[in-house]
C-alpha cells in the first residue's frame, strides 16, 4: 500500500488556534523522555523510521492543544529538542510522521496523539473512540485503510515531573532470600473496603501506606509486599462496553508512569511515600511488571504509543508478512526485546523503579518472552545477560513467571542463576495431595524439598522455587476448598474463560454451606494448605486475603471484576477468618525461628557417612524409612519428613546445630497412627502444629517410639525435645516464636 498524501490534510481546530511560540533549542539525545534539569526540559524520542516528529503541548488539564513544535534535531535515531521555558507540570504528547505501510510493518499516522514511552506521569483518562485507531474501523480495507481524525481529545497525555523527593533515612530492608516470604496483593483491592482508610485514599498508594494497613501485613510476619501491576494500563474497549474494567492491570501502556487511578493526588511521589513507609516497617516492595506486550493489541488495535512511534522496531512481526504480529503472549502482540532500543527501554524502566522509586524487586509476567531470541528461549539472551551485569538490577530480587503460550514456552527450571521462579509444579502437587489424589507421595516429597529436580544446578539455591498454592490467577484459598468448578459468569464470557483444571474440592457442597461438618473440614484443609506452604523449603508466596478466608464466589479469573468480588472486605472478617490469620502468624513465626525450615541448601536425603546423618529421611507411619515399595504404593496418603538438625547447614563440612523437626502429612480421610521415631539427641517430641487442633494452649509432648493418632486430613509438626531440655529452655523457645510472630 502506498503512503497516503497528508499534505492537504486539515489540522484539528485546536491546532489552528495556536498562538504560543516556545523557544526551542537543539537539546541532547540522552536521556530519552522528558527531563527537567532545573532550567528547562529536554525532550528525546527514539524512532528509527519516522520522517518528522512533532511535540504537542497542552493546557494543564490536557484538554486543549496549545502548540506543536517540530523536533529540531535527529541524532542516532533519536529526535530531540530543548525547551528552556518548560517546567515540571508541562503536559505533552507526540505526533510522529512517516510511511503508513502496514504490509511493510509501518503504521505512522500523525493524526494520532502518542504517549511518550518514557513518560513519568500521565494526565486524564483514555475515552474509547474510533479516532484512537490508525485505520478506519468501518472500512472494507480494514487496517490497510487510513484514518485522519484527531485522537487527542480521547487520549491520555504525558506530564513532565520534578523527581525531587526527600527520602530521609530510608533504607532498603535487604531481607536475605532464604528469609523472604512474599505477600501478593492489589493496590486497589486491598483497601477499597478498609473501614480505617479515608474514602479519598481507598484503592491508592496512600491507602496502602496507612499505618493500620501496614500493621496487618507486618503483623503476619511476611517480609515482602508484591504489588500487582501499577504501571499505567488501559481498560480494554470490549470490557468498558460491558461496564467492566481491566482490574488486574496486565495491559500496560506506560512502563515508567504509575497508573493515575492509584494516585489520590496527581503527584507520583505518593508512590515513593508508600515505599518509604513499607521500608520503615521492614517490608520489601516487589512490583509485578509486564514487559512482554502492550495495550495496543494486534493489527486491529488502537494507535496509542509504540505502534505510531515505530511499529517495526517495538513489536515482533511475522517475518514473511510484517502486517501481522507474533502473538506469543495471547494478547495480540509481543514486545521485541531483540531490538537494542526496546531492550534499553525495558532496562531503563527497571533501573528507574529500582533506583529512583527504590523498589526491591520485580516479578516478570510471562517472563519466557524476555528470553526469546530468533531461535527461541535462551537463558543467555541479551536481556538476561544485560540484567546480570547491571550494578543496580543485580541487587534486586528477580522472579520469573516462567511460561508463555508460544512454542517452547514452558521453561520452569530453565532461567539463569540469580532468578527465582514461580513453581506451578509445587502448586499442583500440593493441591492434588490434599484433595486426596492417589500416587502423589514421590512428587510431594520433591516439592517440599524445594524441587531440586528443577533447580539444583548451576549453583542455584532452594529460594529459587517460589512456592504457592494460590495466586491472583485462580481460586482464592477459601474457594479452592469450596468449589469443584469455576463460576465466571460475571465476566461476560459464558464461563468459558479461566482454567478448568483447578485441582479443587468442594468437600461435598458447591459453594457456601450451612453444614457445620463441611465448614469445619474446609477450615482444616485451609490450614493444611497454608502449613504445607509455609513449612516447605523454598520461598513461600501468600495471596492477600487468604489469611482471612476471602472468597471470590467461585470466580477463578476475576481480571475484570473491579468490585466487591475482588476487594477484601475487612469489616466482614468472622471468627474463622481471625483464627486463620492468627494461625498464619504462628506458622511464619515457627518458620523463621527454626533455621532448618529455611536452609539455603537443597534437601537430598543422601547419607553422609562421615557425619553419620541424613538431611531428610522420609518415613512411613511405622517410622521406617520409605523404600521403593512404599514410594510405589499409590494408595498411601500419609508420610513423614524427619529434618535432622545435625545435617551440615552450609558448604562447610561440619555437624549442624539446628533443631530437629518431624513433619507429618496425612491426606487420608481416616486417622492414621504414626510412630514418632527415636532420634539421636532427644527422647521426646514437642507438638508445635496440629491442624486438627490449632488452638491448644498446652501443646503435648510425646515420648519417642510412641504412636500418635494423626487425624484424617491433618498436618503436624514436631520439634525434638533435647535430652537436657528444661522448662526454662522450652519457655525460651516459646518466647522466641512469640517474638517472631510479632515482627521481633
Amino acid at each position: 500500500m502506498q503512503s497516503p498524501d497528508l499534505s492537504g490534510t486539515k489540522r484539528p481546530p485546536s491546532a489552528a488556534r495556536r498562538v504560543r511560540r516556545s523557544r526551542v533549542q537543539e537539546g541532547v539525545p540522552y536521556p530519552l523522555g522528558a527531563t527537567w534539569d532545573g532550567r528547562g526540559v529536554n525532550f528525546a524520542l527514539f524512532s528509527a523510521h519516522a520522517t518528522k516528529v512533532e511535540l504537542c503541548l497542552f493546557d494543564l488539564n490536557g484538554r486543549r492543544e496549545l502548540e506543536r513544535i517540530e523536533m529540531p534535531e535527529y541524532t542516532d535515531e533519536v529526535w530531540h529538542g530543548y525547551l528552556p521555558d518548560a517546567r515540571p507540570g508541562t503536559v505533552y504528547g507526540y505526533r510522529v510522521h512517516g510511511p503508513y505501510e502496514p504490509a511493510a510493518g509501518h503504521r505512522f499516522n500523525p493524526h494520532k496523539l502518542l504517549l511518550d514511552p518514557y513518560a513519568k506521569a500521565l494526565v486524564g483518562s483514555l475515552r474509547w473512540n474510533d479516532a484512537l485507531f490508525g485505520y478506519r474501523i468501518d472500512s472494507r480495507k480494514e487496517d490497510l485503510s487510513f484514518d485522519r481524525r484527531d485522537s487527542a481529545p480521547a487520549m491520555l497525555k504525558c506530564r513532565v515531573i520534578d523527581p525531587a523527593f526527600t527520602w530521609g533515612e530510608d533504607r532498603a530492608p535487604k531481607i536475605p532470600w532464604e528469609r523472604t516470604i512474599v505477600y501478593e496483593t492489589h493496590v486497589r483491592g486491598h483497601t477499597m473496603r478498609h473501614p480505617l482508610v479515608a474514602p479519598v485514599n481507598r484503592g491508592t498508594f496512600a491507602g496502602l501506606a496507612q499505618h493500620e494497613v501496614i500493621e496487618h501485613i507486618k503483623g503476619l510476619g511476611v517480609t515482602a509486599v508484591e504489588l500487582m501491576p501499577v504501571h499505567a494500563f488501559i481498560d480494554d474497549r470490549y470490557l468498558v462496553e460491558q461496564g467492566l474494567r481491566n482490574y488486574w492491570g496486565y495491559n500496560t501502556i506506560g512502563f515508567f508512569a504509575p497508573d493515575p487511578r492509584y494516585l489520590s493526588i496527581p503527584f507520583v511521589n505518593e508512590f515513593k511515600e508508600m515505599v518509604a513507609r513499607l521500608h520503615d516497617a521492614g517490608l520489601e516492595v516487589i512490583l509485578d511488571v509486564v514487559y512482554n506486550h502492550t495495550a495496543e493489541g494486534n493489527e486491529r488495535g488502537p494507535t496509542l504509543s509504540f505502534r505510531g512511534i515505530d511499529n517495526a522496531s517495538y513489536y515482533r512481526l511475522l517475518p514473511d508478512d510484517p502486517r501481522y504480529y507474533i502473538n506469543d503472549t495471547g494478547t495480540g502482540n509481543t514486545f521485541n526485546l531483540s531490538h537494542p532500543r526496546v531492550l534499553q527501554l525495558v532496562l531503563d524502566s527497571l533501573r528507574y523503579w529500582a533506583g529512583e522509586m527504590r523498589v526491591d524487586g520485580f516479578r516478570f509476567d510471562l517472563a519466557t518472552i524476555l528470553g526469546r531470541e530468533a531461535h527461541g528461549f535462551d537463558p543467555s539472551s541479551g536481556f538476561f545477560d544485560a540484567v546480570r551485569q547491571d550494578p543496580v538490577l543485580a541487587r534486586a530480587k528477580l522472579i520469573a513467571e516462567p511460561w508463555d503460550i508460544g512454542p517452547g514456552g514452558y521453561q520452569v527450571g530453565n532461567f539463569p542463576p540469580g532468578w527465582a521462579e514461580w513453581n506451578d509444579r509445587y502448586r499442583d502437587t500440593v493441591r492434588a495431595f490434599w484433595r486426596g489424589d492417589a500416587g502423589r507421595l514421590p512428587e510431594l516429597a520433591t516439592r517440599l524439598s524445594a524441587s531440586g529436580d528443577l533447580y539444583a544446578r548451576r549453583g542455584r539455591r532452594p529460594w529459587v522455587s517460589v512456592n504457592f498454592v494460590t495466586a491472583h490467577d485462580g481460586f482464592t484459598l477459601h474457594d479452592l476448598v469450596s468449589y469443584n468448578d469455576k463460576h465466571n459468569q460475571a465476566n461476560g464470557e459464558d464461563n468459558r474463560d479461566g482454567h478448568s483444571h483447578n485441582l479443587s474440592w468442594n468437600h461435598g457442597v458447591e459453594g457456601p454451606t450451612s453444614d457445620a461438618g463441611v465448614a469445619a473440614l474446609r477450615e482444616r484443609q485451609k490450614r493444611n494448605l497454608l502449613a504445607t506452604l509455609l513449612l516447605s523449603l523454598g520461598t513461600p508466596m501468600l495471596l492477600a486475603g487468604d489469611e482471612l478466608g476471602r472468597s471470590q464466589r467461585g470466580n477463578n479469573n476475576p481480571y475484570c471484576q473491579d468490585n466487591e468480588t475482588t476487594w477484601i472486605d475487612w469489616s466482614a472478617i468472622d471468627e474463622d477468618g481471625a483464627a486463620l490469620a492468627e494461625f498464619v502468624r504462628e506458622l511464619i513465626a515457627i518458620r523463621q525461628a527454626y533455621p532448618v525450615l529455611h536452609r539455603n541448601r537443597f534437601l537430598t536425603g543422601e547419607y553422609d557417612a562421615e557425619l553419620d546423618v541424613k538431611d531428610v529421611t522420609w518415613l512411613t507411619p511405622a517410622a521406617t524409612e520409605m523404600g521403593p515399595e512404599q514410594w510405589g504404593d499409590v494408595h498411601a496418603r500419609c508420610i513423614g519428613a524427619l529434618l535432622d538438625g545435625r545435617a551440615q547447614p552450609s558448604g562447610i563440612h561440619q555437624v549442624g546445630a539446628d533443631a530437629t523437626l518431624l513433619l507429618i502429612l496425612n491426606a487420608h480421610h481416616e486417622a492414621v497412627p504414626f510412630r514418632l521415631p527415636e532420634v539421636v539427641g532427644g527422647s521426646a517430641w514437642l507438638c508445635l502444629i496440629d491442624t486438627a487442633a490449632p488452638r491448644r494452649n498446652d501443646p503435648p509432648t510425646v515420648v519417642s517410639g510412641a504412636e500418635y493418632e494423626v487425624t484424617g486430613r491433618a498436618l503436624l509438626l514436631f520439634a525434638l525435645k533435647p535430652e537436657r531440655c528444661t522448662r526454662q529452655t522450652l519457655q525460651s523457645l516459646a518466647e522466641l516464636i512469640q517474638r517472631e510472630s510479632h515482627g521481633g
